[in-house]
């Protein structure tokens, strides 16, 4: 007889078999190269991560676009700008394009490149020779020009902010034709050229006459203009609470700390109105701000006034409400082993963001029992933590409990293996990770956490299972299939996916489907 230890007969489906090693050394299953590059054009700031640095993400992405076709390279690129809201990546697939489909290049560019600082990613990317090529060329140059020669003079303004290259460099480069006195002016005074002074639109005549005249010791009032271009004038005091009282809402959550260096905030009037606005539900909305965003702005706001403070909590209740109604038993699992302790944009020489892979993942655990006070979250690294959370705390006070956490090995499969256990009825389970296992890992066959959830699925048949990746990484611990939805990043629109699939199961679409599907 056989030995009947090898051959009992299994219950259930039969399980896939890993087909690779994760970069933390755990059996993993390698994504399709359609999934894998959504997953790098959604979290990928080619910056390093804990894992991998800055090239190894750079050559994985060329790889990625490699072995698809240009159209869905295009349509990445599309959602990775318009929907995750990125900016280096969707300029790296467009610029691959460049040399590969030129209708695609053509179609996906005015998409991609909706203002000046994309622009200039996609000029700085063109021109490395990283994509094949050291020049932008005939296709690229006209278009850029094309850009340029229709941008109106607020895009030209606020692209100009910024070098390596400098708009003013982009149009020596490709000679846009000036339509007018006006335009010509403009262009000129991008690139350091002798320029008409009355014939320059307006609002640069008066930022130039406020320079001189305040290089003089005049007090003339501040023009308008974007926030960056009076950072090294000599303002006064007046000057700065002119600006911080005038700064849209997104300059303002950006340079809080730098109104409050320059005093603006110890007048009663200017903090009341700059609470006013960051509290405006229509300015959050209108600024698309991410929540990780207002995270942290929040995590830098320990030299600011309290009202400061409170009023980023009261934005990101405003800026987190879309976070679905979900039926059922819901559970989330939250990941806060010591690899999420990377900072969510990769590490970046002077700019590395404060909040961390784990304080995201920590957001949207407390985004979910926000909107769905009974859901029951389970922080895990190599076990789950012991933690409850108060629903009625704000979402950034139960995040930052979450985060506090972070530490630790990593058994992505610990609270499905705890869920079995207790024999816990589950409907939707949405896990949190970066996807590194290698505690739980076998010799061979399926993952545990594959094992784990055919356990809970024998127990709960309707269980969906939502795997969220806020890391670019090509391996996962999950098989996507009917029951399983593999999706990535940070942008609320993680949000929208999960909504439909806890609604729609096994008929909604899959992530890679919704990309494929954009309009070019």
């Amino acid at each position: 007889m056989a030995n009947t230890r090898l051959f009992t007969s299994q219950r259930g489906r039969l399980l896939p078999a890993a087909t690779t090693r994760n970069e933390a050394g755990g059996i993993a299953y390698a994504r399709s190269p359609k999934a894998a590059l959504a997953l790098y054009a959604a979290t990928g700031c080619l910056n390093g991560t804990y894992y991998a640095d800055a090239d190894e993400q750079l050559e994985m992405a060329l790889a990625l676009c490699a072995e698809v076709e240009p159209a869905f390279v295009a349509r990445t690129a599309v959602y990775a700008r318009k929907v995750a809201h990125m900016k280096d990546m969707p300029a790296l697939l467009l610029a691959t394009l460049s040399l590969r489909d030129r209708d695609a290049f053509a179609a996906a560019f005015p998409q991609v490149i909706d203002n000046g600082r994309m622009l200039r990613n996609l000029v700085q990317i063109l021109r490395s020779g990283r994509v094949g090529r050291k020049s932008l060329g005939s296709l690229p140059k006209r278009l850029v020009r094309e850009w340029l020669q229709n941008a109106s003079v607020d895009q030209i303004v606020a692209g100009a902010i910024g070098n390596d290259p400098s708009l003013g460099d982009i149009v020596k480069m490709v000679h846009p034709r000036p339509a007018d006195a006006e335009r010509q002016a403009l262009y000129a005074w991008l690139i350091g050229k002798p320029f008409d002074a009355e014939a320059l639109p307006q609002k640069l005549r008066a930022y130039e006459t406020f320079k001189r005249d305040i290089a003089d010791g005049g007090s003339h009032a501040v023009p308008e203009m974007p926030f960056q271009y009076f950072t090294s004038l000599p303002l006064t005091q007046s000057h700065w609470k002119a600006l911080a009282t005038r700064a849209s809402w997104q300059q303002l959550r950006q340079n809080l700390n730098h109104f409050a260096r320059h005093g603006v905030f110890e007048d009663a009037d200017v903090l009341r109105r700059a609470v006013a606005k960051l509290t405006d539900v229509a300015a959050i909305q209108a600024a698309r701000v991410m929540p990780y965003q207002l995270l942290t702005a929040y995590q830098a706001t320990h030299a600011l006034p309290r009202a400061i403070g409170e009023a980023l909590q009261d934005a990101m209740e405003v800026a987190t409400r879309r976070v679905p109604k979900l039926e059922g038993d819901v559970v989330v699992a939250v990941d806060v082993s010591g690899s999420m302790g990377s900072p969510v944009t990769g590490y970046r020489k002077g700019a590395t963001t404060a909040t961390r892979c784990v304080d995201v993942a920590a957001l949207i655990a407390a985004c979910v029992q926000r909107t769905n006070p009974l859901a029951r979250v389970l922080p895990f690294d190599t076990a789950v933590r012991d933690l409850r959370l108060n629903p009625r705390d704000s979402v950034i006070t139960q995040a930052q409990q979450l985060a506090k956490l972070c530490g630790g090995g990593t058994s992505v499969s610990a609270p499905l293996a705890k869920l079995n256990a207790e024999g816990a009825k589950v409907d939707l389970l949405v896990l949190v990770s970066d996807n590194e296992s290698w505690r739980d890992t076998r010799a061979g066959g399926a993952t545990e956490t594959m094992r784990q959830w055919e356990r809970i699925k024998a127990r709960c048949p309707q269980a969906k299972l939502v795997c969220i990746d806020l890391q670019p990484v090509a391996t996962s611990q999950t098989v996507e299939r009917e029951d399983v939805l593999h999706v990535g990043g940070f942008s609320d629109a993680v949000f929208d996916l999960l909504a439909n699939f806890a609604a729609e199961g096994i008929g909604a679409r899959r992530w890679v489907d919704r990309i494929a599907s954009l309009p070019l």
